[in-house]
């Protein structure tokens, strides 16, 4: 028998039969360019194989499968720079119950719902800033997978801490319990000195993180009586700093203190998180770093307001709350008036999640323009993502990252509150448009 040529190629797997990508177009009556900061009106999205192809003028494309947004405002993907999937806000008698009685496998189960939530309000992008038991980074796993729907996620792993400080996670135990548990060391994310913490950022490394957290100063809701003090020494945060950027990471630091925030900024951190009692030196030594300030206001409003029920925090927290809480709003006013970088957090967990976009509010409430708030949210927080080549923007090549509401967010900025129509790499997963 002799094979045709065309047989013999197909034999040896040379040719096959075409294959063509599935191609959509997303018609939108405005679409945000926030690079430039205007609407363009009547545009259409083409995208293929997860990516943006084109964007042209709407009347230019037929024959496509469409998606009708033609009376709706359509913007990026929005990015939540400050959030924990793992766990949400509740009364302190459930919380220490859960602490008791929940396996990782029952908190596993229970954050497929946060971060569904999460990328229904229409946030496509998340850093998760701190879980244990490498919950975050088994999360972002799932969802890159398929098995679960929600956003895409930039992990920290577990938060990096010291001994009793915010996020040692033996916090609010009896020296009972303590001494059955064994003390914990870096690879659960408490350092002492500057080998332990080289070492806690090689263990972040080996569990699959993107990026470290640590916590320079203490915090509200550990179960410790400061929410304020500094808690890493210079040459810990050096080591911190130098053996992350060796590794490829960005750092991320939690601080409220105004100590712990300059101690932090002069060892190179990346980004402050909160930063409530940040003065004049610190918003300078911001600018002269370059270093970034996430604000998470969302969080400070919900822990004030939740400080004045009985009971709700524990009698540790309840005063950090209620005194850390309110200052972190007016805090932003002062660090937008002095440009200082901006990118967009909420501290989702701390309150519930799927909330995020309240903090557009919050941020406009203090002065910042509606425009500023959203390009914190796409453009600043890919710039600090390292993703400005992919993230934030809606343009030739960029991910496939879409939301669209139907009041203009340019003229009301809660209107991001209710989105209609979430894409995620190209795939429709919410739409409530008509």
């Amino acid at each position: 028998m002799t094979l045709r040529p065309h047989f013999v190629l197909l034999a040896l797997g040379l040719c096959s039969a075409p294959s063509f990508a599935q191609q959509t177009v997303v018609d939108c009556g405005k679409l945000l360019d926030v690079k430039a900061g205007v609407w363009r009106d009547k545009m259409s999205v083409v995208i293929e194989n997860k990516q943006i192809k084109s964007i042209v003028p709407s009347q230019s494309l037929t024959g496509e499968q469409r998606v009708d947004l033609s009376g709706y405002h359509c913007l990026p993907g929005l990015i939540d720079m400050h959030v924990h999937l793992s766990d949400e806000t509740k009364p302190q008698v459930e919380q220490f119950r859960s602490t008791l009685t929940l396996d990782s496998a029952d908190i596993a189960f229970r954050s497929i719902k946060y971060a569904e939530r999460t990328l229904m309000a229409g946030f496509t992008s998340v850093r998760d800033l701190g879980a244990s038991d490498g919950l975050n980074i088994s999360l972002k796993r799932a969802i890159e997978n398929g098995d679960v729907q929600g956003p895409r996620m930039f992990t920290a792993g577990k938060s990096i801490a010291t001994t009793g400080g915010h996020a040692d996670p033996s916090n609010g135990y009896n020296r009972k319990l303590r001494n059955a548990l064994g003390k914990p060391g870096p690879e659960d994310g408490v350092v002492n000195g500057v080998e332990s913490a080289r070492e806690a950022i090689r263990s972040r490394y080996q569990e699959g993180a993107d990026l470290i957290k640590i916590t320079a100063t203490a915090g509200v809701l550990s179960q410790a009586s400061s929410g304020d003090n500094t808690q890493f020494s210079d040459e810990e945060l050096q080591a911190i700093v130098s053996t992350a950027k060796d590794y490829g990471f960005r750092v991320a630091a939690h601080a409220h203190g105004n100590e712990g925030i300059k101690r932090a900024l002069r060892a190179g951190i990346d980004s402050i998180e909160h930063g409530t009692y940040m003065d004049d030196e610190a918003i300078a030594l911001f600018k002269q770093k370059g270093a970034w300030y996430v604000p998470t206001i969302s969080a400070g409003r919900f822990v004030a307001d939740k400080a004045k029920i009985d009971n709700y925090y524990s009698p540790l927290v309840q005063p950090k709350a209620a005194a850390i809480g309110p200052r972190i709003q007016s805090t932003f006013a002062r660090a937008i008036k002095a440009g200082v970088k901006i990118a967009f957090g909420t501290d989702a967990g701390v309150f519930p999640h799927g909330d995020n976009a309240k903090e557009f509010g919050y941020m406009v409430e203090a002065g910042m323009t509606p425009l500023a708030a959203i390009r914190s949210a796409t453009l600043s927080a890919a710039e600090l993502l390292n993703q400005s080549q992919r993230l934030g923007s809606l343009e030739a090549g960029f991910a496939a990252d879409m939301i669209a509401v139907k009041v203009d967010p340019l003229k009301d900025v809660k209107a991001l509150e209710s989105v209609a129509f979430v894409m995620k790499d190209g795939r429709v997963v919410k739409s409530q448009h008509k």
